[in-house]
């Protein structure tokens, strides 16, 4: 993996790096990777990161003699034995 040394670095901004670092229980140079993706435009949000999930999911195909579980009666058959 590549190393990244900033020279004359403005200490105000190393402040606030390390402050949202310790707010996000990151560390700084976590935190300093996630900032320089959101100034690139390349950090998607959770909610992104979510509906991609969902999209790459439902769009499976489900082999067709697979059977939905019935949950309650499964629980309920449990409990009888």
């Amino acid at each position: 993996m590549p190393l990244l040394q900033v020279r004359d670095f403005p200490e105000d901004v190393y402040e606030e790096i390390t402050f949202e670092a310790r707010q996000q229980n990151r560390t700084i140079a976590q935190q300093t990777i996630i900032l320089i993706k959101k100034g690139l435009g390349e950090e998607i949000s959770n909610r992104e990161r979510r509906k991609l999930a969902v999209e790459r999911t439902s769009s499976r195909n489900v082999p067709q003699n697979v059977k939905s579980v019935d949950y309650v009666q499964f629980v309920r058959e449990d409990r009888d034995r």
